[in-house]
């Protein structure tokens, strides 16, 4: 029957909620009900919303890491091979390879690269830009930046059903549920 939701010409379901205490159980109740494709939007943070849902920890300061370090390990290998090997000029009787002087750089390189692997690792896990979603057809959904707190089940998830899914939405306190074309 889920295969069948697949192919129709349905995106998802949408609930709306009217508080942010309502969400907070429903996004609990959907999690413990087995779906995996599924977001919750609202107008401003909501404390604990994540686990909630049951989010994993983000990969992003693993992302932020790896890049500094590799910003940092550039600039040393590069003022090393400026220094050392390309161009060896004694400088004030100083050896070639004078490790201290590289630390300024070396370390500015590193914020240089983890900055650029906040911002481009943050899009690429959120799939950004993404200049149009589905959710933009829905109507109600306009409010989710002023005061409405929705929940999203994509069509594409294993437990979707429609009927059975806007019901489900229903028990778990939605003020108003809808497929989203």
């Amino acid at each position: 029957m889920a295969n069948e939701n697949r192919n129709s010409a349905h995106w998802g379901a949408l609930a709306q909620f009217a508080t942010p205490a309502d969400l907070y159980h429903a996004c609990e109740k959907v999690r413990d009900a087995g779906f995996s494709k599924w977001d919750a939007h609202t107008p401003f943070p909501v404390h604990g919303l994540d686990k909630a849902m049951g989010m994993q920890q983000s990969k992003l300061p693993w992302i932020v890491l790896g890049a500094g370090l590799t910003g940092a390990a550039l600039a040393f290998w590069m003022q090393t091979w400026m220094s050392a090997i390309a161009y060896p000029l004694i400088i004030s009787g100083k050896p070639y390879w004078s490790w201290q002087a590289f630390i300024p750089i070396t370390f500015e390189l590193g914020i240089l690269f983890a900055a650029f692997g906040a911002v481009f690792g943050m899009m690429a896990l959120n799939r950004l830009p993404m200049l149009w979603h589905p959710l933009f057809r829905s109507r109600r959904f306009e409010r989710v930046t002023d005061d409405a707190f929705f929940i999203s089940i994509e069509s594409t998830d294993p437990k979707f059903d429609a009927r059975a899914t806007l019901e489900l939405l229903t028990e778990f306190g939605a003020t108003h549920v809808e497929l989203v074309e």
